[in-house]
């Protein structure tokens, strides 16, 4: 945690480590069904439609909205298994490395063809022409993301402030959800563009055929555009 994240309330260190959880596993939980989050915070519940909200909760619940959740209580004395984990009496944070390689045994490479070969990667490297000038291009036909580039372009402090998600990285505009999130670029609506990149990562022969999840995970690494998930369904 930050410094000032360890000031909060017990009530707000809970909700931020539910907005983590959904951060870490945002390929799998955008675009889903329904899906549950058990808590033994029994507030948790009702704190989304309290009438009182502070702005750090009216910031969180903009980023909770994206996701189709229900929050469900479980009291401690029947989540074990969480609580043995975090309360696990040899966990020394102070022994971790500041990174730790993680064995994957699936044979499946999950790198997206499309990101290798057009020359994006996790940091967001901008994608090589023509490619690069297809997105920028189509932006001047999707009206919502040229006026958002036009006011990043001409920024005065009310838009800032209302559009903390975007940024523009040259000619082409990028999406993160908050400091914790990797900027990506955000692909405007150009069915054929989305369609293109879709078929690079999936159905291109070396794509390697990628399954709806990995295609999903493998995109939505490096792009954004809403509803990814259900579009790649289709």
């Amino acid at each position: 945690m930050k410094p000032a994240e360890k000031n909060y309330p017990v009530h707000d260190k809970e909700l931020l480590a539910m907005r983590y959880a959904l951060i870490k596993f945002r390929v799998y939980l955008l675009g889903e069904q329904t899906f549950e989050v058990y808590t033994d915070h029994a507030s948790l519940r009702t704190a989304m439609k309290s009438p009182h909200l502070s702005q750090r909760m009216a910031r969180w619940l903009s980023f909770f909205a994206e996701y189709n959740f229900v929050v469900l209580f479980k009291p401690g004395k029947n989540n074990i298994l969480a609580d043995a984990l975090s309360w696990r009496p040899d966990y020394d944070p102070r022994r971790l490395t500041r990174h730790q390689d993680i064995p994957d045994d699936d044979d499946d490479d999950d790198d997206c063809t499309t990101c290798v070969t057009l020359g994006i990667n996790a940091t967001v490297s901008s994608p090589v022409l023509p490619l690069r000038q297809q997105i920028a291009d189509a932006y001047e036909e999707d009206a919502f993301y040229a006026a958002i580039i036009r006011y990043l372009r001409n920024p005065t402090a009310d838009t800032l402030a209302k559009l903390t998600r975007y940024d523009l990285d040259g000619d082409l505009l990028t999406y993160a959800i908050d400091t914790f999130d990797t900027p990506r670029v955000v692909i405007p609506a150009d069915d054929d563009l989305r369609a293109r990149l879709v078929h690079e990562c999936h159905d291109a022969p070396a794509g390697g055929h990628l399954g709806h999840e990995k295609t999903f995970a493998a995109l939505s690494r490096d792009f954004f555009w809403p509803r990814m998930n259900k579009s790649i369904r289709k």
